[in-house]
């Protein structure tokens, strides 16, 4: 009896110990089951963030996109404005140049220069007759004595018709700049002058000239000065007459 009773025991702690063994392989299950559905349930979530997250910056990009070319299309236009209004400044510049030009276009480059010249530095404006004489290179400064320097180079003498007109005595170098002698239009007698003293006055005029710009000016001044322009083309002969009929008046 006893030993019917120790085997009924050792059973049923068996199936205790087997009953718990169970339990705990159906409890784990469980639990696992129970995680892989928290997982799947949370993966949707997140993808469905990053979805929308990535959907937030599309738009967003989309929207910085389409002000930005907003933006270049204004400036484009501004700039295409702005291009055809200084285009159409220059034209009416240009137009408004060739209007001026055109006053001076039947006279000659060295009239418009002799003009210019007068118009600048001549000491009356108010003359009724513009004289240009050309002296040549090697003509005496004051043709009225024989101890005086020549012109190193060739040069135009301006004048009006009287004494008190003045007179501008250069060379032209061709770029728009000019070498200026201070050469009066009518000479003192040399006869009480010491010996050597003309030659070095007219020395000194030659190591002092001074360089000009010639500026552009007004053109309908410049034409009102070559209208009234007589040029004439002197021999050294010429040149002491003119002087001394200089020196009478």
């Amino acid at each position: 009896m006893k030993k019917l009773r120790k085997i009924f025991y050792s059973n049923v702690a068996l199936l205790l110990l087997l009953a718990l063994l169970l339990a705990g392989c159906t409890g784990s299950k469980n639990e696992e089951s129970k995680q892989s559905s928290n997982h799947d349930t949370a993966a949707p979530s997140d993808e469905n963030r990053n979805g929308t997250e990535d959907s937030t910056k599309i738009g967003k990009d989309e929207s910085e996109e389409s002000v930005t070319k907003a933006s270049n299309e204004h400036s484009s236009k501004e700039t295409a404005a702005d291009e055809s209004n200084e285009t159409s400044s220059k034209e009416v510049k240009n137009d408004e140049e060739g209007k001026e030009g055109n006053v001076l276009a039947a006279y000659s480059s060295e009239k418009i220069e002799y003009a210019r010249v007068w118009l600048q530095l001549g000491p009356n404006q108010e003359i009724d007759e513009l004289n240009v004489r050309h002296i040549s290179a090697g003509e005496p400064i004051n043709p009225n004595d024989d101890t005086s320097a020549s012109y190193p180079e060739d040069v135009i003498q301006l004048a009006g018709s009287r004494l008190v007109d003045g007179s501008v005595t250069y060379h032209g170098n061709g770029d728009g700049t000019i070498h200026v002698y201070n050469v009066p239009l009518r000479w003192d007698s040399a006869d009480d002058l010491d010996q050597g003293v003309m030659r070095d006055v007219t020395e000194n005029i030659i190591n002092n000239t001074k360089k000009v710009y010639v500026d552009t000016g007004d053109n309908e001044k410049i034409k009102r000065l070559i209208d009234i322009m007589v040029i004439h083309r002197l021999t050294t002969a010429d040149t002491a007459l003119f002087h001394a009929y200089s020196i009478n008046q």
